[in-house]
């Protein structure tokens, strides 16, 4: 627990923990409000914030076709049957940086199946906001392809609304995968206009995101922004979270038409992703 870096400035404040590259915590210092949960980094996933990479949540199988080949994704012991949000989550980071505003962490990953990657995150706080990134470096000789996003869990309560704008979603179906896509969103899932929505389990992906989505605890407006199409919510019952998850791909792009979002990376290539948490 020595190693858990304890950051802020006049606006926020955050804890971040090497092991997962997570954040443990990110409180408004104005509002004296819990902005993520807090989580306590005894498992994987309990925390307020979590890198995925070199892929984001689910690919049937475990397994996809690329440039003609079978790719077979490694498991861990996060879950039974997927590479699920991939390893960078479950993995030590190395501290690069830190600064009293903010750091960089590093990671060195390498598996069978064909990833082999350098991956960087940057925690920085400015002003009332905090700035998240990822930038993933290819190291292996033979091209892979590459996804990522960030996973946080926004404190939401029953005095909480969420609002965003998509043009259609992915119903959840078996494992956790994606049915097929439909533009007509019911109305539990739909936060074009604020609300809080149901207290049930919802799972699904979005795409047409705005890059724009804001939840509102009373007095605090949190903004969430990113520039990619496809937004991932997830809520459980009873849980006061809500979780806004920016990717660079839908849920199973793998196996979709063109692969969309997925980036194919050369040795030495990378791919970079960004998001932006502001407090108002």
């Amino acid at each position: 627990m020595n190693s858990l870096l304890m950051l802020q400035n006049a606006h926020l404040r955050m804890c971040v923990d090497p092991q997962g590259g997570s954040l443990l915590s990110l409180v408004s210092l104005q509002h004296q409000r819990a902005i993520l949960r807090e989580g306590h980094g005894q498992q994987p996933g309990d925390c307020g914030l979590f890198p995925m990479l070199p892929v984001a949540n689910r690919v049937a199988g475990n397994r996809f076709m690329l440039r003609g080949e079978e790719v077979v994704l490694p498991h861990h012991e996060a879950d039974e049957h997927f590479f699920l949000h991939g390893d960078g989550w479950l993995q030590r980071w190395r501290v690069i940086t830190a600064t009293p505003g903010g750091c960089l962490l590093q990671l060195r990953s390498w598996h069978p199946c064909g990833y082999d990657y350098t991956a960087q995150i940057c925690y920085q706080l400015e002003a009332s906001s905090l700035h998240a990134s990822l930038t993933l470096t290819h190291c292996g000789e033979r091209p892979m392809i590459y996804g990522c996003g960030f996973h946080p869990f926004f404190a939401f309560d029953t005095y909480s609304t969420a609002q965003f704008t998509a043009s259609g979603y992915w119903p959840e179906g078996e494992q956790h995968l994606p049915l097929d896509w439909q533009s007509n969103i019911p109305s539990a899932a739909d936060f074009m206009h604020a609300q809080y929505g149901e207290d049930a389990w919802l799972n699904v992906g979005y795409s047409g995101w705005s890059g724009r989505a804001v939840i509102q605890r009373d007095v605090m407006k949190v903004t969430i922004l990113a520039q990619t199409p496809w937004l991932m919510l997830f809520r459980m019952s009873g849980e006061p979270f809500l979780c806004l998850e920016p990717q660079t791909h839908p849920v199973n792009a793998h196996h979709m038409q063109g692969q969309p979002g997925l980036q194919v990376l050369a040795q030495g290539e990378r791919c970079h992703f960004a998001m932006q948490i502001c407090v108002e």
